[in-house]
């Protein structure tokens, strides 16, 4: 088995608010190229571990490396590298998708060519909407288009597709896994537990800002198995989103 190389390596993270700690001696590891799913209820210190990672929060303590920097001393760097969700086009609500994209390009001081940016995230139809007037799915996948504008080695994507209908969560599977498969490690949080199995590589799953357990979807779901444990109801080749799906078609719509 090829070792896998850590893109980012994080030890005995803690977090502490006055005296609620958000995140306890968190340690996990997340490969080069992979799509790492951090899983857990609201409230858990997942989104707090990734505000961490992306410099965006400060630590109370532990070392936090993102491919060879260290948050502590090149956060700098690290924002170079990274992309994260930007929250800001809402506060622009007048602007269209290609003058938010070129905005946002001037923040990263990137070079962009904003038609590309969309037709990565099937918006190029889009290009002169404003950010106000898009569905649900849209504005995600524009979210989603914002974390690329500085081409980086790993995104972060906080719940990406809650409150998408089944179509705009398939559609967000595809463009996440493309985006994976043009090299771009992804880190991601979600409630939807089948998202995570379809998604992920690997997963954690967090509670009370404790890693609980780490491994492939399989696994996790092969140990649970081989300890006993049996489904109440006989486990069907399809679910109801699958019937969803192939009754309505999964091509993109808005």
């Amino acid at each position: 088995m090829e070792t896998k190389k850590a893109i980012i390596t994080v030890n005995n993270l803690v977090k502490k608010y006055d005296d609620f700690v958000a995140v306890q001696d968190l340690s996990f590891e997340v490969y080069e190229n992979e799509i790492f799913g951090l899983l857990g209820p609201n409230g858990a210190g997942k989104t707090t571990t990734l505000e961490i990672i992306e410099t965006l929060r400060d630590k109370t303590s532990g070392e936090i490396i993102v491919d060879g920097f260290s948050v502590d001393k090149q956060a700098q760097e690290i924002k170079q590298i990274i992309g994260v969700q930007l929250q800001a086009a809402g506060y622009y609500p007048n602007l269209n998708l290609v003058e938010l994209l070129e905005l946002f390009a001037g923040l990263y001081g990137a070079d962009i060519k904003p038609m590309e940016m969309l037709e990565k995230v099937n918006l190029q139809d889009k290009a002169k909407a404003r950010y106000k007037a898009l569905s649900g799915g849209q504005k995600q996948r524009f979210s989603i288009a914002t974390t690329l504008i500085n081409q980086p080695k790993i995104i972060f994507l906080d719940e990406p597709t809650t409150g998408l209908d089944p179509q705009a969560r398939r559609n967000l599977w595809d463009l996440i896994t493309d985006i994976r498969s043009n090299g771009t490690t992804v880190v991601i949080t979600t409630h939807y537990m089948d998202e995570a199995e379809q998604l992920c590589d690997r997963v954690a799953f967090v509670e009370r800002g404790q890693i609980i357990a780490l491994d492939t979807p399989d696994q996790l779901i092969d140990n649970l198995v081989n300890s006993g444990f049996e489904r109440k109801k006989e486990v069907k080749k399809a679910n109801l989103e699958d019937v969803f799906i192939h009754l309505t078609g999964k091509e993109w719509r808005e």
